[in-house]
Order: C-alpha cells, then structure tokens, then sequence
C-alpha cells in the first residue's frame, strides 16, 4: 500500500508544552479518548450490521482500543490519580460535524474522520515518546505507537476496499485541512486532541 498523508499539519510547539507541563491531565484526557475510540468502532459496527468485512476489522480494533484504556488506567491507579471526568474539547464533535449524512458519503467520512483521529494521536504520542521527560510515559507512548498507526492504517484499507483512491485522497484531503483549522482554532490544553 502506497503511504498516505493523514495530516495536514503538525500539532504545535504550544500542544506540546502544555501536554508536557500537564502530564496528569493528558493521562486522564487519554483514558476517555482510548474509550472514545473503542465506541466510535463499535458505532460503526452497529450502523452497518450487514457488513461482515466491516465487523471482522472493527470489533479487534475497539478491544484493542479497550485494552489500551486498561492499560492507561492502570498506570493512572499506580500513580494514585483518579479517573474523573472531563470537558470533551470541541475538536471531536468539529470533525463529525464535517461527516455528510447520506450514504455512501456517511460512512466514507465516518472512516475517514476516525483514522484522522487516529492519526492525530499516532502523531502526538510520538511527540510525547520523543520529548516526555518521564521514562514510564515514554515507554507507554512509544509502546502505543505501532497500534496507533495499524489503527488509522485499518480505516484506509476500509475507505479502499470501498471507493476508488482518487476519491479518496481527495476527500481526505478536504478533512485534514479542516481538521487542521480546527486545531488552530482551538485552545491549546494539555489534551489529546486540542
């Protein structure tokens, strides 16, 4: 498979400070988005019940995302920090917004919004590998990678398997700039995906 230009920018110097000077806060920001990821599979299953390549790809991927959670809440037990609720930043109900209802356009952008997300977490957990200045978070964010990249990889091969690729490019195209206006608009936090 050709490699595909998920982003169309980089996070910034801002998201990264404020991650790095909050790492609590990313940690419980974290865990909700694990959860988060494992839903919205999980959503795709239940919208499209007849689709049998889809359920075989997408009920792996949200026990994976799962076990990821687990794995973050674990480490959040250790460190004695609760798991507490959150204010959701706008940045995921920006981009489903940008999902066009009828189908098949519906469950194209549905794809192609969910591996962005996945992709802006592949890209900001390598940051936070590279630059954390604690080892146990490195480790964590450096060991997550790899599925990371499977994740958003899955939902292409998904997109491909379905509509041809020039379709698909430019369609992804379209979201990733405005997921990128969407981040530039927002306020960095020390979130995942603010």
């Amino acid at each position: 498979m050709a490699r595909v230009k998920w982003l169309a920018e980089p996070s910034s110097a801002a998201w990264l400070a404020q991650a790095l000077a909050h790492p609590e806060l990313l940690l419980i920001d974290h865990a909700h988005c694990e959860r988060k990821a494992a839903g919205a599979a999980l959503q795709l299953m239940f919208r499209y019940p007849s689709d049998g390549e889809l359920a075989a790809v997408l009920s792996p991927l949200a026990r994976e995302e799962l076990e990821h959670f687990e794995r973050v809440q674990a480490l959040l037990q250790r460190r004695a920090i609760p798991l507490r609720p959150l204010a959701a930043p706008p940045y995921g109900a920006a981009l489903a917004a940008l999902v066009r209802r009828r189908e098949p356009d519906r469950m194209l952008d549905s794809f192609l919004v969910a591996g962005l997300i996945e992709a802006r977490s592949h890209e900001r957990m390598a940051l936070l590998a590279a630059h954390s200045p604690d080892p146990e978070l490195r480790d964590l964010y450096a060991d997550l990678l790899a599925s990371e990249a499977r994740h958003f990889g899955l939902y292409w091969v998904l997109c491909e398997r379905r509509w041809p690729r020039s379709l698909l490019v430019e369609r992804l195209g379209e979201l990733a700039a405005a997921e990128a206006e969407i981040l530039r608009t927002l306020q960095s936090e020390p979130r995942m995906h603010s």
